[in-house]
């Protein structure tokens, strides 16, 4: 089978939420090659049910990228032995140590909490007058603070976290730059981990300590990783959905007005705005295939690189009718905004929490929400591996 010359430069350039309408001519045809600014060449898979086998079937690996030169967005490759790295069983073998923690039942526990929290932070918010921050004062700190109690991490270090986060997942952090912060954040967590173990708590990571140094169910390597990763995924996809959903709800008044009479419909709208808003149009953990595969109209070699476009497998119309209108009350509604297959997201549910929380409470209790400026004037962050307002300012 031919394969095609040359390969397509990615990932596209963004422009805020919306999606570069290549994606909806990619689905038309067979898998393309792509060439991303590091790394090796890689088959890009935007249909839905391409998407699905990627993420389903054991031939396409995560584990097998390690040591490979992978397709990237920056100079430095992905290492680690963690949840995004490693595949079964060793990928069972650590998850089943957190899963408990981000059961459907564990986390509808921490319900009351997120709502108080919410709150909170929204009592600030008022008291400060308009206009007001979004970002800023509401989602970062919201699934921040929830993710860090969770953990164990100490509430007067989530602001340093954040920036460091923000380094880590910028495509334009310099080289050296990302060195040391990276290596600051990987020294910071070691700390704590060795706090947990010297003062143990309730927390999850006593948990992981001991599962390390007591039972040795894990390494100090994975110990660490596995700390890092849930930290990290653990609010800035959240953080940044918050304020992408909320821009979709101001840019859509009637709906936030349905919602806020009727927030027995949030859930499903939370799954909606999951479909439809996308967290990430141009990375994704690159996986190599193990065996031959035919997939999308080609075949992919053993050991070549494949990257999945979940924003536009979400829009794919043989899957969801009328795909590019965002439809709250949308009867069926089978998105992988959290992904599929082993490696679906271990914090899904809590996502949705803190999500249909942050709804709920920032509707009620500020019923005229708004923009503070013309739509035209917010900034998205440029160059970042996950799409986010720089900021959302509001009235009320």
């Amino acid at each position: 089978m031919l394969r095609q010359h040359p390969p397509l430069t990615y990932p596209f350039e963004p422009n805020g939420l919306e999606l570069d309408p290549r994606y909806a001519e990619l689905r038309e045809q067979p898998l393309v090659r792509i060439r991303m600014p590091y790394g090796d060449g890689a088959w890009l898979v935007t249909r839905y049910e391409d998407v699905r086998t990627v993420l389903g079937d054991p031939r396409f690996s995560l584990a097998a990228a390690m040591g490979e030169d992978q397709p990237r967005m920056r100079p430095v490759a992905r290492t680690g032995a963690g949840l995004f790295s490693t595949e079964p069983p060793e990928h069972t073998r650590l998850r089943s140590l957190v899963a408990k923690e981000f059961s459907a039942r564990r986390v509808e526990g921490l319900r009351v909490r997120a709502g108080q929290l919410a709150d909170e932070l929204l009592d600030g918010i008022l008291a400060k007058g308009q206009p007001a921050e979004l970002v800023e004062d509401f989602a970062i700190p919201m699934p921040t603070t929830i993710i860090c109690e969770v953990l164990g991490i100490p509430a007067e270090d989530h602001r340093m976290l954040w920036r460091w986060a923000e380094t880590v997942l910028s495509a334009v952090t310099p080289g050296e730059v990302l060195a040391v912060d990276g290596q600051a954040f990987i020294d910071y967590m070691a700390g704590v981990l060795e706090l947990r173990g010297r003062e143990p708590g309730p927390d999850l990571l006593t948990t992981l300590v001991r599962a390390c140094r007591e039972q040795r169910l894990i390494s100090e390597e994975e110990l660490l990783s596995i700390a890092c990763d849930l930290l990290i995924a653990g609010f800035v996809s959240t953080t940044n959905q918050i304020g992408n959903f909320f821009h979709q709800l101001l840019v859509n008044p009637g709906e936030s007005a349905r919602l806020r009479e009727r927030p027995e419909a949030i859930p499903k709208a939370v799954e909606e705005l999951m479909r439809y808003v996308p967290l990430l149009t141009g990375f994704s953990l690159p996986r190599y295939a193990t065996a031959d595969v035919e997939l999308g109209g080609v075949v992919i070699r053993a050991g070549e690189a494949v990257m999945i476009a979940t924003a536009a497998a979400n829009r794919d119309p043989e899957v969801f009718e009328e795909p590019e209108r965002l439809v709250l009350d949308r009867p069926a509604n089978p998105h992988i905004g959290f992904g599929h297959g082993v490696h679906y997201c271990i914090g899904a549910h809590l996502a949705r929490l803190e999500l249909q929380v942050a709804i709920e409470r920032v509707l009620t209790r500020l019923p005229g929400l708004r923009l503070a400026v013309p739509e035209r004037e917010l900034r998205w962050k440029e160059d970042a591996m996950v799409n986010g307002l720089q900021a959302l300012p509001i009235t009320w």
